[in-house]
């Protein structure tokens, strides 16, 4: 008895390990790969922010709520990637010999990474089914709430700026007490005249209903082309109503990916309208925040079966990792296929979670060839006595 509880006390150390390292180094290459596609992202939404004149608080924030859905689109590969590297460590280092050699077969060496598959499942279920949706909205709105603010968006000296649609804008410079030098506004939203405005002083003031720009010393210049006729103004004082352009702002098209996962079953006609989908679409987007959480646990034990084919090697396993790569490539172009198939046709939605079944059918199978070393060896006859 005591022999049999010290090697089930070994078996699940061994199980405590495994998890340990795939969840270190699950952790690190997330870290690296949610780096990499951030700093990517961010860069042109940093530039988009600075050239709308917004502050630097604004980017920080923006990258803040797009980091959730970064994070949704890299855990399964980090999932992949941290059991494939561990799982060819171990087997380099001859650390999964031990285990092979006490009994355990393929399926129980695979409970470690199904445990793991599990945690970053559940860390995949939280992120699609909450923060995502969440940090979509807030995102939206934030965006929006830049869009509107067309007084923070024009006070950029040395630069053109079109705040809205037909709008043009230049300043010169800035005092520190807000006097603009130099303004020039063109005013195209029309078809049927143009109006640029020229100004040595401007300022912006605010009054109950909306931003004012308010132009000293300059001229209106109107040009109508169905005529040809322009038409100059001077003026002392002359006052432009920004709160119009900020009217015309604002947020349009809900996301679909905004909603949670109830309403998606179930959507309303004002989640409809706002979103100007039909419940077919909701639908579908239910299903398919049904399915991704079970991306990581599928593409886990699928890294960890291929590996599992062959013998163990001190030099490696490279042939096994490149079938791994190759499964997984091959699983995402099927799930890009019938995605887009089901997208199309509300009622082939169990095509969503197809993908996964395939995933969980290539896993038995190579957990069922693994268990089974001389399955495809050649047993040698014995050569008949002379």
């Amino acid at each position: 008895m005591e022999k049999v509880f010290g090697a089930h006390d070994s078996v699940t150390r061994f199980d405590r390990y495994y998890v340990y390292q795939l969840m270190v180094l699950f952790g690190f290459f997330s870290l690296v790969l949610v780096s990499v596609y951030w700093v990517n992202r961010a860069v042109i939404l940093f530039d988009q922010i600075l050239s709308d004149g917004q502050s630097a608080g604004a980017f920080f924030t923006l990258t803040l709520f797009t980091l959730p859905n970064v994070v949704r689109m890299v855990l399964p590969i980090s999932a992949f990637v941290a059991v494939v590297y561990v799982t060819n460590r171990l087997t380099t280092e001859s650390e999964l010999v031990i285990p092979q050699a006490v009994g355990l077969s393929p399926w129980r060496m695979a409970r470690p990474v199904a445990i793991f598959g599990l945690i970053a499942s559940l860390l995949m279920g939280l992120l699609v089914h909450v923060l995502v949706p969440v940090s979509r909205t807030q995102l939206a709105e934030r965006a929006a709430e830049m869009e509107s603010d067309i007084a923070a968006r024009m006070l950029t000296e040395g630069r053109f700026l079109h705040p809205a649609s037909g709008i043009t804008f230049y300043i010169r410079s800035i005092d520190r007490d807000g006097e603009m030098h130099d303004v020039y506004l063109s005013d195209a939203r029309t078809d049927t005249s143009r109006t640029d405005y020229l100004a040595a002083r401007a300022y912006l003031v605010s009054d109950e209903a909306g931003p004012k720009l308010v132009m000293v010393e300059g001229s209106a210049q109107t040009y109508e082309p169905a005529n040809s006729r322009l038409a100059v103004t001077t003026f002392d004082t002359f006052t432009y109503d920004i709160g119009a352009l900020m009217a015309s702002n604002g947020r349009g098209r809900r996301d679909i990916r905004e909603y949670d996962t109830f309403t998606l079953f179930a959507p309303d006609q004002a989640a409809m309208d706002a979103t100007r989908a039909d419940a077919a679409e909701f639908r579908y987007e239910g299903h398919l925040r049904i399915a991704q959480p079970f991306n990581p646990l599928v593409i886990s034990l699928m890294g960890f079966a291929a590996l599992m084919l062959g013998g163990f090697s001190r030099f490696g396993i490279w042939p096994q990792i490149g079938l791994a790569v190759a499964l997984i490539i091959v699983l995402q172009a099927i799930e890009n296929g019938v995605a887009d198939i089901s997208r199309r046709d509300d009622g082939l939605w169990p095509l969503i979670y197809v993908p996964s079944g395939l995933g969980i059918l290539t896993t038995v199978s190579m957990l069922w060839i693994a268990s089974r070393p001389t399955l495809f060896r050649r047993v040698k006859r014995p050569e008949a006595a002379a």
